[in-house]
């Protein structure tokens, strides 16, 4: 990805910042989940996840907030989530 100078990003730093993480639903998903969130964000508290199952069931969404506080931050988290062998999407 190209570097993108911190006055052209559109995103204020720091900011609460909603990422959306697809799964099978598995035992253990949402924890897995939490463990790759606090290693990008200590602070990351797991009370505010939302989840929602697939019409079908066998799928689950994850919604988890961080902390945002750098650009590498985000891309590095982006790259732990969808290189998880849980992880189906990250939106």
């Amino acid at each position: 990805m190209p570097d993108i100078p911190p006055e052209a990003s559109l995103i204020e730093y720091p900011s609460a910042f909603p990422i959306k993480v697809m799964g099978a639903r598995v035992p253990g998903f949402v924890e897995a989940i939490v463990e790759v969130a606090r290693r990008h964000d200590p602070g990351f508290d797991a009370a505010s996840i939302e989840t929602r199952p697939s019409r079908g069931g066998n799928y689950l969404g994850i919604t988890i907030t961080v902390t945002a506080t750098s650009r590498e931050q985000l891309d590095d988290l982006y790259r732990a989530l969808s290189g998880h062998p849980m992880v189906k999407v990250v939106l």
